[in-house]
């Protein structure tokens, strides 16, 4: 075989190449002129010698305007409570939140995404309070709208955390019933537009709900509230931190029979093209870290904006090494995020996002 044939490209980087490969390829470089009697003719440590080399050359840039930063709404005035499997993170009266989201947007970070912790004594199976166009999202809606017309907020869109089996559909003997479920997070979805989301973000994973909800918000008008769909969500161990923070962990089983398997990425495509069909503006991979490999496919299958979910779980681990003083949590953080981008996201939702929009800004200042 000619060694002009082979290319690097067309060896797989999971194997070990043929012996025909190895040599062809060993061929091209030893074929090739010099440099200064070293064997060394590519230098790839040219382009990384200074700071300003670095930048300037850098494939991958990490911005503010990339974060989207989840908060945690709760009834009451004055209140602030920690989440302790999230340093850090914290419930917020409604007064509060909006003075954490004033910091936020002077940051630099242009969305929120909301999630409610609602009492107990709100809770049904059948997650009635999640279309009450008084309760608490709503509410929480409407008084970001008028203090931060410009802040984009995306609402939860979901009944796990308005179910008293926490779920995130309608149970009946032991099963979780799609349709059903799907006719209630329409509702859902609709109150949430009339109390001004600029976006809804549907994230049960029930079959059909993305066209079930474009078509309630088309029918009464609202044409510019967008989709935001957890298209591949999976059934994952790295959320119990956020169960915690809005105490809607399931009551029996798992998630295992509506989210999607860890082991499953060809499964991502489908999810994603159907969600694409019935009307999502934007899809989302959930959690985000060990799945970058399916941020990767997705990315390269549509020219949708892609999301990744950097979850609870995740925040949680790189918080408890770094207060064990084993790693650099700034450093991790950056790298953990740009590592997403990387791999694709167009858009973060992190815990992280207001420390790492900070970070952004002082590297910026150093630079």
């Amino acid at each position: 075989m000619s060694s002009t044939s082979i290319s690097p490209t067309s060896i797989s980087p999971t194997s070990a190449p043929p012996q025909a490969a190895t040599d062809a390829v060993e061929a091209i470089v030893e074929a090739t002129p010099a440099d200064n009697n070293t064997g060394q003719v590519h230098r790839p440590r040219r382009l990384r010698r200074t700071g300003a080399l670095r930048r300037m050359v850098q494939e991958t840039v990490l911005t503010a305007a990339d974060l989207i930063y989840p908060l945690f709404v709760m009834e009451g005035e004055g209140q602030q409570e920690a989440i302790p499997s999230m340093p850090n993170c914290f419930r917020y009266s409604l007064d509060l939140l909006l003075e954490e989201a004033k910091a936020v947007w002077e940051l630099g970070i242009g969305a929120i995404a909301l999630f409610p912790l609602i009492p107990h004594h709100q809770k049904d199976n059948a997650g009635t309070e999640s279309y009450n166009p008084d309760g608490l999202i709503p509410r929480a809606v409407r008084a970001l709208k008028q203090a931060l017309p410009e802040l984009l907020v995306i609402t939860d869109v979901a009944l796990d955390p308005y179910s008293s089996e926490g779920h995130d559909g309608i149970v009946q003997n032991g099963q979780i019933l799609n349709d059903e479920t799907v006719a209630v997070l329409a509702k859902q979805a609709l109150v949430q537009a009339e109390a001004g989301a600029d976006f809804v973000a549907p994230s049960d994973m029930m079959d059909g709900r993305v066209r079930e909800i474009r078509k309630a918000l088309d029918a009464e008008g609202w044409i510019n509230v967008g989709i935001l769909a957890y298209s591949a969500k999976y059934a994952s161990a790295y959320y119990g931190p956020f169960r915690d923070a809005l105490d809607s962990a399931p009551k029996f089983g798992d998630k295992k029979t509506y989210q999607m398997d860890a082991a499953n990425a060809r499964e991502a495509l489908k999810e994603v093209e159907l969600d694409i069909k019935e009307g999502a503006d934007i899809v989302m991979v959930k959690p985000a870290l060990a799945y970058l490999d399916v941020i990767c496919r997705i990315k390269q299958h549509t020219n949708l904006p892609v999301a990744a979910y950097n979850v609870s779980g995740e925040y949680a681990m790189v918080k408890a090494a770094a207060q064990q003083g084993w790693i650099d949590e700034k450093a991790v953080m950056l790298e953990t995020l740009t590592s997403m981008k990387r791999a694709g996201a167009d858009l973060i939702l992190t815990y992280f996002a207001k420390d790492a929009a900070l970070a952004l800004r002082t590297e910026k200042g150093k630079a």
